[in-house]
Formats: C-alpha cells, sequence, structure tokens
C-alpha cells in the first residue's frame, strides 16, 4: 500500500495542521503535493515524487488544471495593479467588468436578458448560500410578512457555514451533529435517481404527491425553496430530474416563496449545460456560483438575485442587505475568474464536457458487472462508482494512485470531476484507475 513520507513537513502537518473532516491525531497522512502542471499533480508516495493525473479538479474547482498560462497571465497583471482593496465604499474595474459577465452568463429562461440583474460578490461558496438565505429572510421581513423556514430536499449539501447547514440533509448528512443548534427547516424526500423521469413516471408521482403535501403544511412560513438543480454533489451525486427541479419551483411560485437555485458544484458547464438550471427550463430568483468561477486559482464566489428582491430588501427596514465580507469583490480574484470565463469559452467548453461525458459513459461502464457496485452514473463531466457498502478509501486511493490517478472517494462513492481540459487518453486512465481500483479494494 501507498505510504507517506515522513518529512518534516509532514510530520509537522499532521501534528498541527487540521484537514477537512479531520481528526487529531490524523488517521492517514496527507501526499505532499510538489507542484502541478496541466492535469497532473506531482506528489510524494512511498518516498518518491510522482506525478498522477488528478480527478477531482481540485474539488471540482480547476476546470482548466494547473499553471495555465492565460490564468497565469491575468494574476501577474493584476499584482501589478493591486491584489486588494476594501469593496465598502469604494469599487474597481475587475469586479464591475466580473459582475458584468455574470449578469449577461445568467439564465435567461427564454428571455433577451436575465432577471438575474444583481451581483453581490462573496468570497466562499459557503458564504454565498449565507447570503441568498440571508437575502430570503430580508426580503419577506421588508415585505412586511416576515417567513422562519426554508424547503429543501433530503440528500442536499450547501456548505459547512450555519445557515447553510441547516439546509444539509439532517440526518445522512455531514452536520448532524449540529441538530438542535442549527435552524429548523423542512426537507422532502430526495426526489428518485434519474435524470429521464418524467411527471407520468410512478416513483416521481408518489414523490410529488408527498412533497406537495409536506409544502402545503408549511406554505406560509416558508421564505424559499432551495435546490441543487439534477444533482446533489456533496450530498451523494444523486442525480434526478428535470421534472422534480419544476416542481419545487412551482411550489415556490405559487406561495410566494423564492427559489434559490445553489450552483456552485453544478455551474459553468459541469453538468452539459452552462447552468443546470438550464436544462429544467427555470430561472430562479437567486442563484449562487463558485468552485470553477475562478478556475481554481482564489477563492471567490458570488450571488445573484432578481431586481424584485435586491430592490425589496434594499427597502426593507435596515436599509441594506446585512453581509460584507472583508475580501468581497478582490481585484486579484476577480481578474483571474474573468480569465476564466474567457477561457472557458475560447475552449468551447461545451465540446470539452461532452467528449468528457462519452469518454466517462465508455470507460467507467465495466464497473457495472464488479462485485458490491450498486449503480454507474454519469453527467456531463461528472462520473460516479456507488458501492453497496462503505468505501475502503484508503485501499481505493492507494490502488488509484499506483495506477496515475489522484482519486478522494466518500462515504459509498468513488467518483471523478475531471479538469475540462482533461485528453480522451486522461480521462481513459481516470477511469480505468477507478475501475480497477474498486475491483482491487472491493473485490
Amino acid at each position: 500500500m501507498n505510504t507517506v513520507q515522513e518529512t518534516p513537513l509532514v510530520a509537522w502537518d499532521r501534528d498541527h495542521l487540521w484537514h477537512p473532516y479531520s481528526t487529531f491525531p490524523a488517521t492517514t497522512a496527507p501526499h505532499l503535493v510538489r507542484s502541478a502542471e496541466g492535469v497532473r499533480l506531482r506528489l510524494d508516495v512511498d518516498g518518491e515524487t510522482r506525478e498522477v493525473v488528478d480527478a477531482m479538479s481540485s474539488w471540482w474547482c480547476a476546470i482548466h488544471g494547473y499553471a495555465v498560462p492565460e490564468l497565469d497571465a491575468a494574476a501577474h497583471d493584476q499584482l501589478g495593479r493591486m491584489s486588494h482593496v476594501m469593496f465598502g465604499g469604494l469599487t474597481h474595474e475587475p469586479a464591475i467588468r466580473l459582475g458584468r459577465r455574470l449578469v449577461e452568463l445568467a439564465p435567461r429562461g427564454g428571455g433577451d436578458e436575465s432577471p438575474l440583474q444583481h451581483v453581490f460578490l462573496a468570497d466562499s461558496g459557503s458564504v454565498a448560500v449565507e447570503v441568498a438565505l440571508k437575502m430570503a429572510w430580508q426580503h419577506h421581513v421588508a415585505l412586511g410578512r416576515p417567513r422562519r423556514r426554508m424547503f429543501t430536499i433530503r440528500g442536499g449539501y450547501h456548505g459547512d457555514t450555519f445557515a447553510p447547514m441547516s439546509v444539509c440533509d439532517p440526518e445522512g448528512g455531514m452536520h448532524s451533529l449540529f441538530t438542535g443548534v442549527l435552524p429548523e427547516q423542512v426537507f422532502a424526500p430526495r426526489p428518485p435517481g434519474g435524470l429521464d423521469r418524467d411527471g407520468s413516471d410512478p416513483a416521481m408521482v408518489a414523490w410529488e404527491r408527498e412533497t406537495r403535501r409536506l409544502y402545503a403544511e408549511h406554505a406560509a412560513d416558508v421564505a424559499a425553496v432551495v435546490v441543487e438543480p439534477i444533482l446533489q454533489g456533496a450530498g451523494g451525486m444523486h442525480v434526478y430530474s428535470p421534472h422534480a427541479v419544476r416542481v419545487l419551483a412551482s411550489l415556490a411560485r405559487e406561495s410566494g416563496a423564492l427559489l434559490v437555485a445553489d450552483e456552485i458544484a453544478t455551474g459553468f458547464g459541469r453538468t452539459g449545460t452552462l447552468w443546470a438550471s438550464d436544462r429544467c427550463g427555470i430561472v430562479p430568483d437567486i442563484m449562487t456560483v463558485g468552485k470553477a468561477l475562478t478556475g481554481g486559482y482564489l477563492t471567490l464566489a458570488a450571488t445573484l438575485c432578481t431586481s424584485d428582491v435586491a430592490r425589496t430588501v434594499s427597502g426593507g427596514a435596515a436599509g441594506a442587505l446585512m453581509h460584507g465580507p472583508t475580501f468581497m469583490g478582490n481585484p486579484l480574484a476577480c481578474a483571474v475568474a474573468l480569465a476564466s470565463l474567457d477561457l472557458l469559452e475560447a475552449r468551447g467548453w461545451a465540446a470539452e464536457v461532452a467528449r468528457i461525458e462519452r469518454r466517462l459513459g465508455t470507460g467507467l461502464a465495466p464497473a457495472r458487472s464488479l462485485h458490491h457496485v450498486r449503480d454507474v452514473r454519469v453527467l456531463g463531466a461528472v462520473g460516479v462508482i456507488q458501492l453497496d457498502e462503505p468505501v475502503r478509501v484508503a485501499e481505493v486511493t492507494a490502488a488509484a494512485l499506483d495506477r496515475g490517478v489522484w482519486v478522494r472517494p466518500f462515504r459509498d462513492l468513488v467518483y471523478t470531476m475531471p479538469p475540462y481540459a482533461c485528453s480522451e487518453a486522461e480521462v481513459a486512465t481516470i477511469t480505468r484507475a477507478l475501475v480497477e481500483a474498486v475491483a482491487l479494494a472491493h473485490g
């Protein structure tokens, strides 16, 4: 099995640095990354530095890969001007241009321009969701009809700060420890899996009936319906039907609640359309974006909303949206985000994602015949092998590294969200490694 070389650096890390969802003492030591270029990481394994394909896009954000000349140039150019300046009372060109670009790209719903005309620049995905929920709460307070609850579906994940945690799955998610401390929201059943289920599907009929019944019980107190359209990411890589998203949207519209689309994981082409909302034919009142926004170079996110939401919140007793991160609108991050969006368009993201989708489908198909494999599914540049037992994380990770791939499984999932810049050969390397690693660890 692969081991981590116990250098002084790694030893200090093990004893002092707290990694995501980790403990002290750490059960496993992290691999030291020496550098990254293209879609490959150079990291230490078994006392040597190996070059491996990053199947995770650094948690789904490094869509162009690493050491990207266009993004490097944007960062260097902006550093020569200013790396940061406060956004309170000041503004700057990178933020203005990025805000305008996001409005131009936002879902239009068949209109000439998107109803999402206003942009709040946040500094992480969790903060963007926090802001979205604040917008919804303040919207109803300003209207003189305060509503306390959010309505969502089970299986979701929206971030690790307190308001977003409250709309994550309350039992199967990562935040059940905080039950009783978090605001209590309303959770409908998770929609049945399968992108192609329509309203006549028996499982969908049953889900819709129960969801409408539950919503009716709480409609007067629902401030917003919160949804990850068609793909629940960290909640389980669950793919579900656009029909279910449209049902949730209709519930919000019928009751005067707002519709919040969390596109942090699904946006910028990851599921095959620029926004997952586009496949559903919906335009939310509030939309959050992040992760791929800067191509993985810097942390940046945004919350977009309609003019109705912006004006209503601004006209309330508070007189403002009550949020303002220190690094809001960071010029360096905004400049790199603009370059990333330029590159996304120049490279032809739709063709890249379609090509990856085909290769993932072909390459992961053999996993269906493996012992303990429950499901194999592909959506855009997302490929998932779901097991019928918890993943043997250390074994799968080690086996994938032996085959030249970095992968980070969780729960019962071995999955990949590769950079769009991957060649067909690199996608084939990823799929072969995942299938063989599952076969070895769970055979």
